[in-house]
Order: structure tokens, then sequence, then C-alpha cells
């Protein structure tokens, strides 16, 4: 298991600091993000000056048919909305949203986000906060206004305070909460706009796989430093995590030793390799038959026998007997060990009487 960095600030420590100052950044974000255009900021809230007056200008007298938002001819924006807890903001989250703005030309999409109290009664217990999932829907770039603490049944009064022209969501029936379909009276007034669900991935299996590899997020979490407080485990439990990690490091380290030692073999192995052509053909240049030290020795051994033969013998001018015949053996051995014997036969002319 790879190694993660100390953190330097627990986590409780992190959320006293984001809670005393999130009030002054709201209000410094606000006043800076006025000025840039609408996609390079997060959408606004429901109670904000930005969402009142867009909701003020909108003439909800005219009522716009499923027909005539499929035309695209329409007097005014058409206000499509959207709800959900949308806890571990993903992308099955984002795809339902961006079909619900892209369903008509000119729409204006408002998402509610459900409170935590109205979650865990209907639903269960989630991960993010509520002020954690009003901030991640407020941020994806499909989203125009949001709704926090939205209501988990959808009644008219909601429709009309906030003048919503079609409510988006899938087909399926919600029944979760003791209902039999949450959407049904809005489907009975043909305001149901159908979005299709992501297949794969939903706040469900991502809770799956973290629950599947319980063991190896605590691990993880206890070496970025979170307690075990923190994380709700007991002492024992610690000390075992902890101690899974040290071995899982010292086997880290072991591999990583033996990787280097195998790459710097495999590297001298290859300048052999490519050195050897070099090293064969210096050694036969040097010590080959017809190498440099063989012609060296045979050199020197000419010179040394021609120094020990003895000179020929006077000749004979005057003499009428035939000359004599004197013959000479020689003995010699070159570089590899060979012998070489070889018979001479001089011929000598008898000295004048």
């Amino acid at each position: 298991m790879a190694s993660f960095g100390k953190r330097k600030r627990t986590h409780e420590e992190a959320n006293e600091d984001s809670s005393s100052q999130t009030d002054s950044l709201n209000h410094l974000l606000v006043s800076a993000y006025s000025s840039l255009p609408r996609c390079c900021r997060p959408a606004p809230f429901s109670n904000e000056p930005e969402a009142i007056r867009e909701r003020r200008n909108c003439n909800y007298s005219i009522k716009i048919t499923m027909e005539m938002a499929k035309s695209g001819v329409v007097p005014r924006k058409i206000r499509v909305y959207a709800d959900g807890i949308y806890d571990l903001f993903h992308q099955g989250h984002a795809r339902q949203l961006m079909q619900a703005k892209s369903a008509f030309p000119n729409t204006y999409l408002i998402v509610g986000v459900n409170s935590d109290t109205m979650t865990h009664e209907n639903k269960g217990k989630t991960v993010m906060t509520d002020d954690e999932r009003y901030e991640a829907v407020s941020h994806c770039r499909y989203v125009d206004e949001v709704v926090r603490d939205c209501p988990w049944v959808i009644d008219n009064d909601f429709l009309q305070k906030h003048k919503i022209d079609f409510v988006a969501h899938d087909d399926l029936p919600y029944t979760i909460g003791g209902h039999d379909d949450v959407y049904k009276e809005i489907k009975a007034k043909g305001m149901f706009l159908v979005t299709e669900r992501t297949e794969g991935v939903s706040t469900s299996d991502l809770v799956s796989r973290i629950v599947k590899d319980y063991d190896l997020y605590v691990r993880r979490n206890l070496a970025r430093g979170y307690s075990a407080k923190e994380m709700n485990i007991s002492f024992l439990n610690e000390k075992k995590f902890l101690f899974q990690n040290k071995m899982d490091a010292l086997r880290d380290k072991g591999k990583m030793l033996v990787e280097n030692i195998e790459g710097k073999r495999n590297e001298l192995i290859q300048k052999w390799e490519e050195k050897s052509r070099d090293f064969i053909s210096s050694f036969l240049d040097l010590f080959g038959r017809d190498g440099r030290l063989n012609n060296l020795w045979r050199e020197s051994s000419g010179r040394l026998r021609r120094a020990l033969s003895p000179p020929a013998s006077p000749s004979r001018e005057c003499s009428n007997s035939p000359p004599n015949k004197m013959f000479r053996f020689e003995s010699s051995f070159d570089l590899y060990g060979t012998s070489r014997s070889q018979y001479y036969m001089d011929e000598t002319v008898e000295p004048n009487e």
C-alpha cells in the first residue's frame, strides 16, 4: 500500500475553520460573482436577489404546454424543475440535469435539494450534509437556480411559488417515503418531463464500493492522520490497521529494492553485449595466430636463430677435390609450441694449397 502524507490539520479543526469563514467568504463571492458570466459562477439560491429577479420577470399567467415547449415557439423562458437528494454528486446526477436543461430551447432549470431532516426521515442517512449537497448542485453548469430544503412531495403551492412549468425525473414510480408515486399528481397534470437514468452509477453503488473496501479506506485515512475517534473504530482495530500499513510499507520497500537490483543487472548485461564484439576483436588482434604477439615472437626467434648459427666455411679456390659438405640441424618452436626442425646442407670449398 502506498504511503500517504500527513495532514497538517485534523478533520475537526478543518470544520471549525471552514464554519467560521463561510459567511464572510460567501459575501465576498456573491459580490465578485455578480460581474462574471453565468457559466463562470455557481447558480444562485432561490432566496437570493438574482433568482428573485428572474422569478419576478416571469409572466406565469402565460401557460406553456408540452407541445408548445417542444416546438420552441414560446413567449418566455421555460421553467423546468428537478429535485432529489444528490448525495455524493456524481455523473449520473449531472446527466439527469443535462437532460432536463436541454429538453427545450430557452430552458431555465431549477433544482430542489432535500434537507437532512427530510432525507433521514424518508430514505436514510446521507454521506454529505445538506449544506454540502446544496453547494455541490449549485456548481453544476446546467443549473440556473437551487431551492434548498425542497418538499418531498410537490404541491400546487410550490408550483405557483416558483412558477414551474414542468417537473423532470425518470419515469419509474418513486415510492420511497410511504407514497405510491410522489410524482403521480404531476403526471396527471401533464407537467411531467421524462429523463433517463444512467445505468451502472448511483449513490448506493458508490457507498457499496466504500463498504466493500472498508479496511482499505480506513487504513488510508489513518495514514493521512485521521484519528480512530473520527472514524469510529476501536483501539484494537486502529492498531491492527496501523500494523498492516507498516507491513505494506516494508513490502513495498523490499519490492523496490529487488526491482532496482534487477534493473542494474539487466543494464550490466546489456552493456557487456554491446562491448563484447570489441573485446573479442581486441583479443584476437593481440593473441590470434596472425596477431601482433605471435608476429613479434616469430621475429624474435628468427633473429636469435641467425645470431646462433655459425658462419659458412671459407672457399677453396685451388683445390681439385670436390667441396666438403656440412650439415646443420636447427630446431625452433613458435608461439603455439609447434616444433619446426630443418636440416641445412652447406657446400664449402677447400682452401688453396
